[in-house]
């Protein structure tokens, strides 16, 4: 009798005896019978009790055996239904734990398996420019080389390493936006002067390469963070003058609606492969017109601090064939 063993049941048990004892001794005054009587049922509440008691700590054992599978790793548990109010509850909640955690375990691997693939991503591209910057460092050390050679080397030594730093300190950015811990501050920022500061970096090699840039804004305001979203803007400016030919043409502009602030960015490039579009914003993800040089994480850096602070961004192509970024950012309704 394993009920027997349950301090709870031992004590239910011993206050029915109780009670049924002190009923019948007072009735052992009025008439004896009536302590036969309430001796009787009282056997018989008792006998009762103990089939129920019996019934529910037995659906009890079945639920603390199915989750100790569970705490164990077993996946395929299944936890039988029960049609009690309070173990019809417990079942319930224990029903949804068992989901939740299953939920966070699969999360978790999928992470894992996320950040396995970051690192051998991050890795690749960490590998190009060292080994150019290996090769190079030995041919430094080479003294019957020329002034003019040497200068060469020298630049692209420190391009190299400006390639690494963008990289990581890219990376880094990004993955504080991953964790939630990027400080985004709000403030209203003019239309014309997000657009200046987003293209003067460049002004210089758009005006060498000889693309013209329209620039289009009135007088709305954005509310957002300046830097970082200058930084977006900025990607994919850089993207578009990648892509665009000598003598093209790059253009921004702005709309201010009652919901939403829209930028167009669009070139008159090659534009996107229909197989790359529906990829193009995926990290270290490098489509078939992409540059030598491209790490393929602007793009994805562009749209993760876009969409943090209210912001949508898609990509296509234009009727002319060139490529087009349509970011929309939501006003908040009071």
């Amino acid at each position: 009798m394993k009920q027997a063993r349950n301090p709870e049941y031992r004590k239910e048990l011993i206050i029915y005896i109780i009670v049924t004892v002190v009923i019948g001794a007072a009735l052992l005054f009025v008439d004896y019978r009536c302590t036969i009587a309430v001796c009787v049922i009282g056997a018989a509440l008792t006998v009762l009790h103990y089939i129920f008691a019996r019934k529910r700590y037995k659906k009890i054992a079945e639920l603390s055996a199915s989750i100790d599978s569970i705490l164990h790793g077993q996946q395929d548990v299944l936890i039988s239904e029960n049609n009690e109010g309070e173990l019809s509850i417990l079942n319930s909640e224990i029903h949804k734990m068992t989901v939740r955690l299953k939920e966070q375990t699969d999360l978790l691997t999928s992470d894992k398996i996320r950040l396995t693939e970051a690192i051998e991503d991050i890795f690749h591209q960490l590998r190009t420019p060292l080994t150019s910057m290996n090769l190079v460092v030995s041919l430094l050390t080479d003294e019957s080389l020329t002034y003019e050679r040497r200068l060469q080397l020298t630049h692209e030594l420190k391009r190299q390493l400006e390639r690494i730093q963008w990289l990581v300190e890219t990376l880094l950015k990004m993955s504080k936006i991953d964790a939630g811990t990027a400080l985004f501050r709000k403030e209203q920022v003019p239309l014309k002067e997000l657009l200046k500061e987003a293209t003067e970096p460049f002004l210089i090699t758009l005006e060498l390469k000889g693309v013209d840039l329209e620039l289009s804004a009135g007088e709305g305001y954005l509310e957002c963070d300046r830097s970082w979203i200058g930084e977006a803007l900025a990607n994919l400016i850089k993207n578009c003058m990648e892509h665009t030919p000598a003598g093209g043409r790059i253009k921004v502009s702005c709309e201010d609606t009652a919901l939403s602030t829209n930028i167009t960015i669009e070139d008159s490039g090659e534009g996107f492969s229909e197989a790359d579009l529906p990829y193009v914003f995926e990290r270290f993800y490098k489509g078939s017109n992409s540059s030598p040089g491209s790490i393929g994480i602007g793009l994805a850096f562009s749209r993760m601090i876009i969409t943090a602070q209210n912001g949508t961004i898609t990509a296509e192509n234009s009727r002319e064939g060139g490529a087009r970024f349509r970011i929309k950012f939501y006003k908040s309704i009071v």
